[in-house]
């Protein structure tokens, strides 16, 4: 496939001015892809993305994340950079970056030129649509409507489980003392809440007033309300704060993998958290990447390529080849989980929940400490 040219072919000097242009813009994407926290870790290769990349011999796309999908990534490259090569003759490297879901997002408006992005929150996928990185309508230009891995709000306690919490109920109980994040700060922490609202709307026959009361003072329990995920689990592991906390389903099953004893169990009903992929369409259109990036997003919805997710301790999806009675059988059954579509999608829930002076915001003023 060849791109067209639209303009005459550079004289000497326009040669020269580009490639000064060039290593400019270069450095300075470099910088900006390396500075400050966000990103975890870091593979490139030394070529970069150019204009006519889709018909060159070696293609190279940015994949930006948060940390938790990065293993079933590295598993998952290999293969598409096999099948690619074979069905197109292409060489495709890739560099990739891991860290917190927001800081991602923010690196991406701020210059980190992403191909494609897997975060966390649609919310964050959202940002970058208001930021005319993502075309509005990204949620229709792939399978399950951009989300390629979902997971449930699950409850770790302490060994034993000496506090007997086994729904959400119980975090509103004078003697149980439990630890977040943030809703205001983390992506992750949205859900959390959102978990216990679906929860008390629902077994108060959808009263508002009665699911406000719920969380008011499931929060007023609150031990510690941390900056982000990890800060939060460390209060709880580390720090011996609380008797639960309420993390992602996914990342405590990951834990134990790693040789964490830890306990839990996912209240029932709970929320379908949908972890969201998208191509960055600015950048993929800058970069002459589109063909290969779409196809990479595409390839992550094949039966060896969700075995990964599930490896990790994703949910299968649903309709998907993966989602076998060997693999559900590993997860507590819940028998309602709501979604976000239930609440009119991400933008409509950050501002009537998670938005200054929003339901969250009432919520923590209303609480004597």
């Amino acid at each position: 496939m060849k791109l067209k040219q639209n303009r005459p072919l550079f004289n000497l000097r326009s040669l020269k001015k580009f490639v000064s242009l060039f290593v400019i813009g270069t450095t300075l994407s470099v910088a900006i892809a390396s500075c400050g926290g966000n990103t975890a870790s870091t593979s490139s290769s030394p070529n970069s993305a150019s204009p006519v990349a889709n018909s060159a011999k070696e293609v190279e796309l940015t994949l930006v994340g948060y940390a938790v999908p990065k293993a079933a990534h590295d598993a998952i490259i290999p293969k598409f950079v096999e099948k690619w090569q074979k069905e197109k003759g292409q060489t495709v490297t890739f560099k990739q970056s891991y860290g917190g879901s927001g800081s991602q997002t923010r690196a991406i408006i701020d210059g980190l030129e992403a191909d494609v992005a897997n975060l966390a929150i649609a919310a964050d996928t959202e940002k970058l649509v208001k930021a005319g990185f993502v075309n509005s309508d990204w949620t229709t230009k792939t399978p399950n409507n951009g989300i390629v891995a979902k997971t449930v709000a699950a409850v770790i306690v302490r060994p034993g489980n000496p506090k007997n919490i086994k729904t959400f109920d119980d975090l509103t109980r004078p003697d149980v003392k439990w630890v977040t994040a943030d809703p205001k700060t983390s992506g992750g922490a949205r859900w959390n809440f959102l978990a216990l609202w679906d929860h008390a709307l629902r077994a108060n026959n959808k009263d508002e007033a009665k699911a406000t009361e719920f969380v008011t003072k499931a929060f007023a329990n609150v031990a510690v309300l941390a900056k982000d995920a990890r800060e939060s689990t460390d209060a709880f592991s580390k720090q011996g704060q609380g008797d639960a906390l309420i993390n992602y389903e996914n990342e405590v099953i990951l834990a134990q993998q790693k040789g964490e004893k830890l306990e839990y169990v996912v209240p029932d009903p709970n929320v379908s958290i949908d972890i969201p992929i998208s191509v960055i369409d600015k950048n993929v259109d800058k970069h002459g990447t589109r063909e290969v990036a779409e196809a990479f997003v595409q390839y992550l919805y094949t039966p060896e390529a969700q075995a990964e997710f599930v490896k990790l301790g994703f949910r299968p999806l649903d309709g998907a080849p993966v989602k076998t009675k060997e693999n559900t059988d590993k997860y507590p059954a819940v028998k309602t989980l709501g979604t976000i579509q239930e609440y009119g999608g991400w933008s409509q829930a950050q501002k009537k929940f998670f938005d200054d002076g929003a339901v969250f915001d009432q919520v923590q003023a209303s609480i004597k400490r």
